[in-house]
């Protein structure tokens, strides 16, 4: 988050040092230390509360209920491929803003720094925004041949 953009409700987003997380739902705070860059589309650090429930998700490509693909433009392969990482996450009981880390794995990083801007706002009208740690890292291949992108995460649940 950056700027003068207010925290979502149920979380916290710390500037310029640690601090421990109000008590709401989620199990989460946003770390943004002001001596970084400003994050966009994305938190330095993200800590958990003890006591908490880790959830590991497991890589999710563009992939149909057959199996298949369903695909071709990075954009609507990140659309679904998200949709498919918070499908996950809802049936473990979670929602967007429990999670922790995202790993983002495309086999053209050049096209999803130029769709960056589009991604984001999938990103916020799927998952709002909270933002956890992200990285993306460019793959020669996906385990999905046609995928171009694939999402795998890391949620803490209360």
């Amino acid at each position: 988050m950056s700027g003068s953009q207010e925290p979502p409700a149920g979380s916290q987003e710390v500037r310029g040092g640690n601090s421990e997380s109000a008590v709401s739902r989620t199990a989460v705070t946003r770390v943004n230390p002001a001596e970084l860059s400003p994050p966009r589309g994305f938190s330095h650090a993200v800590t958990a509360r003890a006591g908490t429930r880790l959830v590991f998700l497991a890589g999710q490509t563009a992939l149909n209920g057959e199996g298949r693909v369903a695909a071709t433009s990075l954009p609507d392969q990140f659309r679904i491929a998200l949709t498919n990482l918070l499908a996950a996450l809802d049936a473990c009981g979670g929602e967007p803003s429990d999670l922790a880390r995202v790993t983002v794995y495309t086999t053209d990083v050049a096209a999803y720094r130029h769709h960056a801007a589009h991604l984001g706002r999938i990103w916020h009208e799927l998952a709002g925004r909270d933002y956890p740690a992200m990285a993306v890292i460019g793959a020669v291949r996906l385990w999905d041949g046609d995928a171009a992108i694939e999402l795998d995460g890391i949620a803490v649940l209360p």
